[in-house]
């Protein structure tokens, strides 16, 4: 992977980690796949190997990245999901190849045969949308309480009211905003 590009921020959550490929959406917004390249290699380190992507697979990759965050930041807010969004995903579900296999701790993972295409992961991808979108796992959908963020990240915490997308990141700067204005407006307090 090239050092030219930011870093990926890998979730537990397909999707949403998916979703996180574009990040600070309300402030100056960080493109982590911008190549062809770089999402074949986002998809190498989630488990879903591809050869090779073309510039219309990358395209086809942007717009159900954006379906799914539609989707999910509708399921979040509780707002009717965008047809649009629904239609894309599900497209992108149907048009997909892989096989569903167990994994010896029980667990489901998603394989991709050796002449697997960029469809093929984007329907795994999708297929995990709709997984979490439909309510069917163990978790909720939540928005991150950065003003610039406001990503979607499916919260699988105990009491599920985590606040932030990535505490490395988001949750991190936040707490340093804090803490910056507390040290402005109490300047002895910070000794």
């Amino acid at each position: 992977m090239s050092a030219r590009f930011p870093d990926f921020r890998l979730g537990k959550v397909l999707a949403t980690s998916f979703t996180g490929t574009l990040s600070e959406r309300r402030g100056d917004t960080v493109e982590r796949i911008p190549t062809p390249n770089r999402l074949v290699d986002w998809l190498a380190v989630s488990g879903l190997a591809v050869e090779s992507c073309t510039a219309a697979q990358l395209e086809r990759a942007w717009e159900l990245r954006e379906s799914i965050h539609a989707a999910a930041t509708a399921a979040a807010s509780r707002a009717p999901l965008p047809a649009s969004a629904v239609q894309v995903i599900n497209d992108c579900s149907t048009q997909g190849r892989a096989a569903a296999a167990l994994t010896p701790e029980g667990n489901r993972e998603w394989r991709l045969g050796p002449a697997s295409s960029v469809e093929d992961a984007l329907g795994v991808i999708a297929a995990d949308a709709i997984s979490i979108v439909a309510g069917e796992r163990d978790g909720k959908l939540a928005l991150c309480a950065s003003p610039t963020c406001q990503a979607a990240f499916f919260d699988t915490s105990q009491s599920r009211t985590r606040r932030w997308c990535d505490m490395n990141t988001c949750g991190n700067r936040q707490k340093k905003a804090r803490f910056n204005a507390h040290k402005h407006e109490n300047p002895g307090s910070a000794k």
